[in-house]
């Protein structure tokens, strides 16, 4: 198992190194630049050349990255153009928000879509199977910032429920020591404050993962639907087992190979895909971050952001084939 996970992270490397090259030649391919976004209207040529001097932007493009790279290694994925801030700041910042809100979408996606892809599998062709279907084509067809207006709009508007932006109430006191707001009000002891934060979450969590509820729903109806069919369950179930022993050692444990290599992927893509979501509910975190740096040509920031997504969607998809060894013994890793 050892072997084959630093055999895996070798591979990383090579992978990280193009994406690096295609990030940098994409960035540099968009219209406009750094300067021209933080000079406005005010921008003329002598400005621009100045800024651009400044940034390093004037060397060859060969320079440039060879320049960028040598910072990589040394752990330095730059500062940002228009904050002036360093980006590992700025991600130690903005990923916690990130990553409470995808959890909690994929929190929602696995527990609303395990069961319901399950029970459609066990009632085959009926009713409750056909509405699932149905259900799980709308979900995925539906636009996630109509889904996210609509909800605020009635939870919020409407209804008067739930908070429609940020991540806690603007007039609530509380420490963030970890940046994990959840995990902060626990560990300060604050309740209400928790209560507060889990109010913040719910709408984006659950317009966030709509989409990954209706795919694990689809795919585990899948695969229930196949290991039915398989012979060692007829054995088991001939041998009169307990139809609760059937469905959790035979029937669930062998469907469950390709619905975690579903949320491993979805998972990746809740991590990476949050722009939409965080920025109908204004939360502050990595989607809205990038958004951010995509209109001021922020190259450093696009770049970093960018390297991080893919390092983050890296070690996911390592998890997911880790965890193939503990969910089929006959599954080993050398």
């Amino acid at each position: 198992m050892l072997k084959y996970i630093v055999r895996r992270l070798i591979l990383t490397v090579p992978i990280l190194l193009g994406l690096s090259i295609l990030v940098f030649l994409f960035v540099r391919a968009l219209p406009g630049g750094p300067a021209i976004a933080l000079l406005g209207e005010r921008a003329t040529q002598e400005s621009v050349e100045q800024i651009e001097e400044e940034l390093g932007l004037d060397r060859p493009l060969p320079v440039q990255y060879l320049s960028y790279l040598r910072n990589i290694l040394s752990g330095d994925l730059g500062s940002s153009v228009s904050t002036r801030r360093p980006i590992v700041d700025e991600l130690k910042q903005r990923f916690p928000a990130t990553f409470e809100l995808a959890a909690m979408a994929m929190l929602f996606a696995v527990a609303a879509g395990i069961p319901l892809g399950y029970v459609a599998a066990k009632r085959y062709q009926g009713v409750l199977d056909n509405v699932s279907l149905v259900a799980s084509l709308i979900g995925i067809s539906f636009p996630v910032f109509f889904l996210a207006l609509l909800m605020k709009y009635v939870f919020a508007v409407k209804l008067g429920w739930l908070p429609t932006v940020g991540r806690i109430d603007v007039t609530r006191s509380l420490e963030h020591p970890t940046g994990f707001y959840l995990l902060d009000a626990i560990i300060a002891g604050d309740g209400e404050a928790f209560v507060d934060v889990l109010e913040h979450l719910i709408m984006p969590a659950i317009a966030l993962g709509t989409i990954p509820l209706a795919i694990v729903a689809r795919i585990t109806r899948a695969a229930v639907l196949d290991v039915l069919g398989e012979d060692y369950v007829r054995t088991a179930k001939a041998k009169g087992l307990d139809p609760s022993v059937v469905d959790r050692r035979h029937v669930l444990r062998n469907a469950m190979l390709p619905v975690v290599t579903v949320i491993g992927l979805q998972t990746g893509l809740l991590l990476t895909g949050a722009v939409l979501t965080e920025t109908v509910f204004s939360f502050p975190g990595l989607g809205s971050w990038i958004l951010n740096a995509i209109r001021f040509r922020d190259y450093a920031v696009i770049q970093g952001g960018i390297l991080f997504f893919a390092g983050m969607f890296i070690v996911v998809n390592l998890l997911v084939d880790i965890s193939y060894a503990f969910l089929n013994p006959r599954i080993r890793y050398r």
